[in-house]
């Protein structure tokens, strides 16, 4: 967005697909902010300082005040923001059920997805594909109740569940490219596979969603850091 003074900022990096999700908000909202890169190896003392309890990107200042965890930056987004759609339900059960899957996604589905790229042994793969293929089917019929067949889970837009699973959508492209497999496929997930489509393409997303080439160079770089050293 916008350079300058400005007084919504994000601190984060473009990698992290928990930062994606308050730069889709506001995109959203049609919110002009500026963004701080956040380079984490030191984690800077603007981070430390704003987020002191979990030392994490992203953090959202709004007139110099932080906000902090990404989900909770989007729910804040949408409250302090009348401009641009709602991002959750005006209903408080819709608003509990998407605020359900929402953690689902980071509890148990984005572990799944992880466990893919990182898993050492074949077992261990296996073992991660199949929780990822349970997930993705679950998380395909959800979407076909809660979209009532429309785009977005949030109906006609975006909403707070594409948010929060879409940001991980550049890492599902870095599994499949990795691993060579088709992670969202027609067989099994054939709404998920046009849903993708249509949110990586939207005009919200598309300038924030991470080249899958560059992420997989950016992976490769964050595995040789945490590869412990053989010992001599």
């Amino acid at each position: 967005m916008a350079e300058g003074n400005c007084e919504v900022k994000v601190l984060g990096a473009w990698p992290s697909p928990f930062v994606m999700r308050p730069r889709i908000a506001l995109n959203l909202k049609s919110v002009e902010y500026d963004f701080i890169v956040e380079t984490m190896f030191p984690k800077s003392d603007l981070l430390l300082k704003s987020n002191p309890v979990h030392k994490k990107i992203p953090v959202l200042f709004h007139n110099d005040k932080p906000v902090c965890e990404s989900t909770v930056i989007v729910q804040y987004i949408d409250e302090a923001f009348s401009s641009g759609p709602s991002i959750l339900p005006s209903d408080p059960y819709d608003r509990s059920v998407h605020r359900f899957w929402a953690t689902y996604v980071d509890d148990k589905w984005f572990p799944a997805l992880m466990a893919t790229v990182k898993a050492e042994t074949p077992e261990a793969k296996a073992t991660a594909f199949e929780q990822l293929k349970e997930g993705t089917i679950l998380l395909e019929e959800t979407f076909v109740k809660l979209s009532n067949g429309k785009p977005f889970f949030g109906g006609d837009k975006i909403g707070y569940v594409d948010i929060a699973f879409g940001s991980f959508l550049g890492w599902v492209r870095l599994s499949e490219k990795i691993n060579n497999v088709k992670l969202l496929d027609e067989g099994i997930s054939p709404s998920l596979v046009a849903w993708a489509d249509k949110f990586c393409a939207d005009e919200s997303v598309k300038d924030v969603m991470p080249d899958t080439d560059e992420l997989i160079e950016f992976f490769k770089i964050m595995m040789a850091k945490n590869k412990p050293s053989s010992s001599t």
